[in-house]
Parts: structure tokens; C-alpha cells; sequence
């Protein structure tokens, strides 16, 4: 018998005819809590892991809608664990984020962390319309620190993150990273390293480049005002210094 998760959340954010922004659906799901944490002209919303996963064969999503004027920023409690089911299937996790015309999304989460024998499959679709702004960041950690200590391999994290902007795609990539990945720990991706991210900018000035020595690389995308800066670092904590503008 199957005790996998299934879930869905939701967050809609519009203008509250006051100067601020207003959540008119605020809907958890599952694993998935989400707490609003601050008002005013930007909306803060904090998601919150109310059970530990994903665990393998769960499938979580969150849908997210920011309407014309309104500003939107989300963030989470803690770092994602992914861990591994009973039967050996992968967990899900689907986002799905739309930014209307002058609205603004910050997704600024904790990273999500592959322990070992877990593998985490996430699907990120952002729809930007002309004049969208956001702020988009995702990390990866390969491994816990207590599972690497002791000489366990890490889990195995795929993601895809798909970016259009005024019905035009700017951005379409896939990583895949972990045991089973090809290549995975090779020269040409992770290099020895075990923390990947990028922060992803549309509307806003491009981020800082990092200076020399560090694993960087700052990249102009095909739309409008649009750059991706991607890192590699060998903890979580590296990384978030090379991904904070």
C-alpha cells in the first residue's frame, strides 16, 4: 500500500487598492504550509514544511499568481530535505509561477538538500508577462554534512527550469546532478563541488559578477532585461555568498 503525498498549493497575490499587496488565496497543502509573515507594499509569505520529504514517490506542487501591480515575495522556513521512499520512487515538485504586467515575484527559498538514496525530480514554469519583474534563486546541496562525513553518496537531484516572457522563451534548462547523472562529478558540471544554484533577474540590474576564484558565471538572456548568474561552491553556505547580489 502506497503512503505517498499528493498536494497542491496556492498563492495569489493582487493590488489591495491601498498601496499594498493583498493574498486573496493562501491555500496549503499536505506538507505544504504557507504563512503570511509581513504586509505592506510587498506581501512576504513564508513556506513551511509541516511534515519531513518530500519523501520518494510524493508529489507536491505550488502555484503561484501575481497579479498586475502587485508585489509578492516568498521564502522558506528552512532548507527542503528530500528523502528517500520505501519502493524506490522519485518525489515531484512542481512550481508553476505567473507575473502579470508591472508585478514583481521574489523567490528566495532555502536549498533543497538530496540525502542519501533519495532522488527529487523539480519542474519550475515561470510566466512573465511584458514588464514582469522577479527575482528567481534555487540552490542544490548534494548530500547532508553528517551523511558525506561517514562516506555515503548523496542523492540525486533533476530539475528544469522553463522562462517565458511575453509569450517568448528566454530560458529552458535541465540539470541533473547525483548518483545515476551522467557525468555528474565530472570536470565539465559539478567539478568536485556540492552545492550548485543561479539567480535568476528580469527587470532589475544584473548582479554583481563574483570576482576571480570563484565557480561563476554571469549570463544575459534573450529577453528583456534578463540575466542568470550560476555558481558552484563546495557547502550551502559558499554558495548563498556568491548568489546574494
Amino acid at each position: 500500500m502506497s503512503t505517498a503525498v499528493v498536494a497542491d498549493a496556492r498563492i495569489t497575490a493582487r493590488p489591495d487598492g491601498r498601496g499594498g499587496t493583498a493574498l486573496p488565496v493562501l491555500a496549503g497543502g499536505g506538507p505544504i504550509a504557507l504563512r503570511r509573515t509581513r504586509g505592506g507594499a510587498t506581501a512576504r509569505v513564508t513556506v513551511i514544511g509541516a511534515m519531513a520529504g518530500p519523501l520518494g514517490g510524493d508529489r507536491l506542487a505550488l502555484r503561484i499568481d501575481v497579479r498586475p501591480g502587485a508585489a509578492l515575495h516568498v521564502g522558506s522556513a528552512a532548507a527542503t530535505i528530500s528523502l528517500p521512499g520505501r519502493d524506490g520512487r522519485p518525489a515531484r515538485w512542481d512550481l508553476d509561477f505567473t507575473v502579470a504586467e508591472d508585478a514583481e515575484l521574489h523567490w528566495l527559498p532555502e536549498p533543497v538538500v538530496a540525502a542519501t538514496g533519495s532522488r527529487l525530480l523539480t519542474r519550475t514554469r515561470i510566466t512573465l508577462a511584458a514588464g514582469a519583474r522577479l527575482h528567481y534563486r534555487e540552490e542544490q546541496v548534494l548530500g547532508r554534512h553528517h551523511d558525506l562525513a561517514r562516506g555515503a553518496p548523496p542523492g540525486r537531484l533533476t530539475s528544469r527550469l522553463t522562462v517565458r516572457q511575453a509569450g517568448r522563451p528566454i530560458l529552458d534548462q535541465q540539470t541533473d546532478l547525483g548518483p545515476g547523472a551522467p557525468a555528474w562529478d565530472g570536470p565539465a558540471s559539478l567539478g568536485g563541488h556540492r552545492a550548485a544554484g543561479h539567480l535568476l533577474t528580469v527587470g532589475h540590474p544584473a548582479p554583481p559578477v563574483p570576482p576571480p576564484g570563484h565557480d561563476a558565471a554571469l549570463l544575459t538572456l534573450p529577453g528583456t532585461d534578463a540575466t542568470l548568474l550560476t555558481a558552484l561552491a563546495p557547502d550551502a553556505l559558499r554558495l548563498r555568498r556568491l548568489l546574494t547580489p
